[in-house]
């Protein structure tokens, strides 16, 4: 995977013995995004549908001289007006201490390359929209807000009631 010597910073994809430090930083984000109360992942919930009969996302990993620095999982969806895949980041998350050092732009360069490999059309993720630090770094990186777009989402709860 890519390293850059000026940083001694590595991306590589995780594997199933990487499960509880993702987990670890689900939680870490999950707090960061006053949302701690809403996970309900575990160890093998991640291993099933992670590294199990058939993965539904994938895991990068940052790492530099201290350990695990931070995570992207992302998956494939689909464009019907490019007729090509993408890919959704759905969690990217700099520890803490590791801040600052140029981990979040070496997962998106990867992030970047393993679209261009997989000929994807596009990348997207979702931001808080109190978190302006995360704002400027996307905008640094030419990303553009979607603003004329609203989210919706059903949760299991309400789809289980309605099938």
């Amino acid at each position: 995977m890519p390293v850059d010597t000026q940083l001694d910073l590595a991306a590589r994809f995780a594997t199933r013995e990487d499960v509880p430090v993702i987990l670890a930083m689900i939680k870490e984000l999950a707090e960061f995004e006053q949302l701690a109360q809403d996970v309900v992942a575990t160890k093998e919930g991640l291993k099933k549908t992670l590294f199990g009969a058939k993965s539904y996302a994938e895991v990068l990993l940052a790492e530099n001289a201290e350990g695990i620095a931070g995570f992207c999982l992302f998956f494939h969806n689909y464009s019907t007006f490019l007729a090509k895949p993408g890919l959704y980041i759905e969690d990217i998350y700099v520890r803490e201490r590791a801040r600052g050092q140029g981990i979040g732009k070496t997962l998106f360069a990867e992030i970047e390359r393993i679209a261009a490999a997989r000929d994807c059309g596009r990348i997207e993720w979702w931001v808080l929209d109190w978190n302006q630090p995360a704002i400027d770094f996307y905008e640094t990186m030419g990303a553009k807000p979607m603003n004329e777009w609203t989210v919706y989402r059903l949760t299991e709860a309400q789809f289980k009631r309605t099938a």
